[in-house]
């Protein structure tokens, strides 16, 4: 039996750098907190500065940015806003953050549909991800699941950042609304 040891934020370049941009931002660093890595296509959960687990996910296909229209994903620290989809099933499909029905697994394949879980985005910089032109929740962005669990890992969605339907329903246990989300 091996014994794993959850690493320190410290071990990482990139964790270390986001954990001293939500210092930046938030005049502190939160007990746990979420960071989307979009140049590895992963999030990191991070709770007592230690790297508790990692996701694959699939940010956008045009790349990082904040602004209205771009269809990047928008950088910088978030916090969660809503959690949406408590209790549903698994492939619960979303439509103006209600759920509509289960996923038919087919005749849908084009779309980028919302399933499983929310978890909304608020940005807390302004001109960067909050404020006209630029903010994340007038976006509808989210941590979602997604009906392209084969495309996780690569950069293709319309802004959101994807999940497996497994594991957006794993981080959606793990996570309170106020977490902070830190885009880099």
């Amino acid at each position: 039996m091996t014994n794993h040891r959850p690493k320190h934020i410290n071990d990482s370049p990139e964790i270390s750098a986001a954990a001293g941009k939500l210092q930046a931002v938030l005049g502190a660093r939160p007990e746990r907190w979420l960071m989307v890595n979009v140049a590895t296509q992963s999030l990191v959960l991070i709770e007592s500065e230690l790297i508790i687990r990692t996701y694959g996910v699939s940010t956008a296909a045009a790349g990082v940015n904040g602004a209205a229209g771009s269809f990047g994903t928008p950088p910088g620290v978030h916090q969660i806003g809503r959690k949406i989809g408590m209790d549903e099933p698994v492939g619960t499909w979303f439509q103006s953050r209600e759920p509509v029905g289960q996923w038919p697994g087919d005749g849908v394949e084009g779309e980028d549909l919302i399933l499983s879980r929310i978890l909304t985005l608020v940005g807390c910089e302004q001109g960067v991800n909050l404020g006209p032109g630029c903010d994340s929740e007038e976006r509808f962005i989210y941590i979602h699941g997604t009906n392209h669990e084969g495309r996780i890992g690569e950069p293709v969605s319309h802004g959101c950042v994807r999940m497996s339907n497994a594991d957006v329903i794993r981080l959606f246990e793990e996570v309170e609304k106020g977490d902070p989300v830190v885009i880099i």
